[in-house]
């Protein structure tokens, strides 16, 4: 077999690059993606910014990139002329109408936007909010600012983004960090418990656990909406008879069903049978329907949407005392079997005539089904709800021994999905450790907890946080 020749990769990459630069260079203005990074990185003459309108700006901290829906930047630290810093969002973009044909005037996202970055704009066009232009600031030629991103090094994690705890925490072994992140996991667990607990007492443990789910359910952007439909479930549970009317009822009380049928309806249509258990009860449930603006459908997958969590939830409704399958599972589940892959199989239902093969009402239908239910998900399920609202249960009966099987579980679970901000957190705090992936969930919600407790409590630069000189009492 011939041997490759020694950087034959690298030159590769290099003749691409070369292709991508000159395909860039074919257009006036450079790529969104390539002003992101100039941001990021802050390569620019920092000391000679201004806005549009010839404000002096300084950047005491960029903010933290985000790649979610919203602004691109999030908790930036800024100073305009002798005023006092201000902290806030920055969005990017070419132009400034941009603005408007991105629609971000009446999304409520962007509200905290404190300064609007440009590639080029005039004092007129960009008079509306602090604005700021990038094309005449740039530390390099536009054309080597391309050969810099093309590089990869516009990659690398900005060392001058690093948290004030970084260092310190550098000093620890692994074994140390470990333990730390371990402990911290530990308290995030028991907080959970309390919270279930604390429901518990005045709706009774299956409420709590219900409530639980559906939060779990909304993901971030729809927690209280489906934390509401939690709520009414006594009611809307009472008389329903089969799977139909409970997914009837959720979905109608979420505003999600239309007030009148499509003309194109037919009969035998999954809308159509929905409505018509749906009008059925509709005015008996009026006093309880939930505003269609609660809910927050920007950005999410079609898998995630509310409406298939809602039917998903349904089918657990339906199957009668599903506390007691839980149980089934955290209590019989065999020591060699693994009791992620166990619980999946417990909240997997069977599949459903649409949802299984539809993303929506009217989506068109799917080549091959897809379970309501993923791995990530029920995880997420396991870690924030399940597990604590077992140990909470266990405390409360003074079972020493169910309470060990919980925690035990919980510190042994399989890592969750990563996702952005364990990825800044790992960066911002574990540093030169920035590229770890945890082998366990409570190593991810160990990190969590400290971002709760210290870096939520603080601003983007670290302003009179105790946690750096906590660590640092661990390394003596």
């Amino acid at each position: 077999m011939l041997a490759l020749p020694p950087n034959l990769y690298a030159h590769w990459r290099a003749q691409q690059d070369a292709r991508s630069l000159l395909r860039e260079r074919d257009s006036p203005d450079p790529p969104e993606r390539l002003l992101q990074n100039v941001w990021h990185h802050q390569r620019l003459r920092r000391d000679e910014l201004r806005t549009v309108d010839g404000q002096p700006v300084r950047v005491l901290h960029p903010g933290f990139w985000n790649h979610a829906a919203g602004p691109d930047f999030r908790g930036a630290i800024l100073q305009f002329g002798q005023e006092e810093p201000r902290a806030g969002d920055v969005e990017i973009d070419l132009l400034p109408q941009n603005w408007e044909a991105h629609r971000h005037k009446n999304n409520p996202e962007f509200e905290g936007v404190i300064l609007h970055v440009l590639w080029t704009a005039d004092a007129e066009s960009a008079r509306s909010r602090p604005s700021l232009a990038l094309r005449d600031f740039l530390d390099m030629p536009l054309a080597e600012m391309h050969s810099w991103a093309a590089s990869g090094a516009s990659e690398s994690w900005p060392e001058s983004l690093r948290g004030a705890c970084s260092a310190p925490l550098s000093q620890l072994d692994a074994g140390r960090t470990e333990e730390l992140l371990r402990q911290a996991a530990l308290v995030r667990f028991q907080r959970k418990a309390r919270e279930l607990e604390t429901r518990a007492r005045h709706a009774g443990w299956e409420q709590a656990l219900w409530e639980g789910l559906f939060r779990a359910l909304g993901y971030k952007q729809n927690v209280w909406a489906m934390q509401r439909v939690a709520e009414l479930l006594p009611s809307l549970r009472e008389g329903a008879g089969s799977l139909l009317t409970l997914q009837a009822r959720l979905l109608g009380v979420s505003g999600f069903l239309p007030t009148d049928l499509p003309a194109a309806t037919q009969p035998g249509d999954y809308l159509r049978v929905l409505w018509d258990h749906w009008w059925r009860d509709r005015d008996h449930f009026r006093a309880l329907l939930l505003p269609k603006n609660l809910w927050r459908m920007h950005g999410l997958r079609p898998a995630n949407q509310p409406q298939r969590r809602l039917a998903l939830a349904s089918h657990w409704l339906a199957a009668g005392d599903y506390p007691a399958k839980l149980e089934q599972w955290f209590t019989a589940t065999p020591a060699d079997a693994s009791p992620a892959s166990s619980l999946l199989a417990a909240l997997q239902p069977a599949p459903d005539d649409h949802w299984s093969w539809h993303w929506g009402f009217d989506s068109a239908r799917l080549r091959q089904a897809q379970p309501l239910l993923g791995e990530s998900r029920a995880t997420d399920l396991a870690i924030n709800i399940i597990l604590p609202w077992f140990w909470a249960r266990a405390r409360a009966g003074q079972n020493d021994a169910l309470a060990a099987t919980a925690e035990a579980r919980y510190l042994a679970w399989p890592a969750a999905q990563d996702n952005a901000l364990l990825r800044l957190a790992r960066h911002r705090l574990l540093g030169g450790q920035g590229a770890i992936r945890f082998k366990s969930a409570a190593g991810q919600q160990g990190l969590l907890q400290i971002i709760h407790d210290f870096c939520d409590q603080t601003n983007s630069l670290c302003a009179d946080c105790t946690f750096p000189d906590l660590v640092r009492s661990c390394c003596v």
